[in-house]
This record gives structure tokens, sequence and C-alpha cells, in this order.
């Protein structure tokens, strides 16, 4: 036998090898507590113990107010009023674009630069709204033959596979 083997066979024997520990009171010598362990156990055990602390640790930090302290981790708190702010911002962005649009309109009005008749309202805030450009999301010809294509080579395969499958099955 190789030596590698050698040396496997043996540390296995040493891992199942039966050892005590005892506890003694050091006065009396009376025995307090023993166990019968080998290796095996006791790599066992700590190992075990080991992946429990760190399960305990992980979930104690992932679901208590704990994981605030994590740097780059931010509150709840924080978050929600971070999404408010940003909600008020934009509804504040857009009524100063509208008050802008019609102080201007106004400002147009008294210096003379636009007629009375045409003053309206609600055609100078609608006249402020972004309008959104409409897409033509049509296919193109070249998008249409790429289908086809990818369409044939689809029904190719699936055609290859059934008649690998048959001739598999004809030669169980």
């Amino acid at each position: 036998m190789s030596e590698n083997r050698l040396k496997r066979i043996k540390f296995r024997n040493k891992l199942f090898v039966k050892n005590r520990l005892v506890i003694l009171n050091e006065d009396t010598f009376e025995e307090i507590f023993s166990f019968k362990l080998n290796l095996m156990n006791v790599f066992i055990v700590a190992t075990s113990g080991a992946i429990f602390l760190i399960l305990i640790t992980t979930f104690i930090i992932a679901f208590t107010p704990l994981r605030e302290f994590i740097p780059g981790y931010s509150s709840t708190e924080l978050k929600r009023n971070a999404t408010e702010l940003a909600l008020k911002s934009d509804s504040l962005t857009a009524a100063l674009k509208n008050n802008e649009a019609y102080i201007k309109s106004i400002q147009k009005v008294l210096t003379g630069k636009l007629e009375y008749a045409k003053f309206n309202k609600d055609s100078i805030l609608s006249s402020v709204d972004e309008k959104v450009d409409e897409v033509d999301l049509a296919p193109s010809k070249e998008e249409l033959k790429l289908r086809e294509e990818v369409a044939k080579e689809d029904k190719m395969e699936s055609t290859i596979s059934v008649k690998k499958n048959k001739s598999d099955k004809k030669q169980k």
C-alpha cells in the first residue's frame, strides 16, 4: 500500500478512537463529570456550534434595529422620509413651472405684447404641460425577418429533438 493511503487509514482510525474526558474535584479527587468522546464527535460539535453562532448572530443583526449600525445601511424611517421628500419636490417643481408660465403670460399682457382676447388661464397652463412624443412601436422589416429566422430555427430544433427521442426509444 502507498504511504498516503496508510496515513489516511491511521488518521481515520484516530478519529474514531474512544477517549474519556473526566472532570475531578481537585481537593478530594472525586469524579464530578465524565464523557466518552472521540475526535470526530468533538469536531462535529465544534463545527455545528460555530455554524449555530454564526446563524444566530446573522438573524439578530438582520431582524433587529442593530442593522442600522452597519455602515451603509440606512434606517427605515430615513428611507421613508427620503421618498416623501422626493415626491414633494417633484410636485413643487411642477407647481413652480406652472406659476412661472402664468406670471410670464401676465407680464406679456401687462406690457402689451399679448392681445387681451387671446388671454386664457387654461390655455397658459396647458401650454406648460410637458408633451410626450408618440413612439412608433411597429416592428421594422429587419425585425420581422429576424423573427421569422428565429421561428424557423426553433422549429428545426424541435423536429431534430423529436427525431432524436424517437430514435432513442427504438434503440431501447
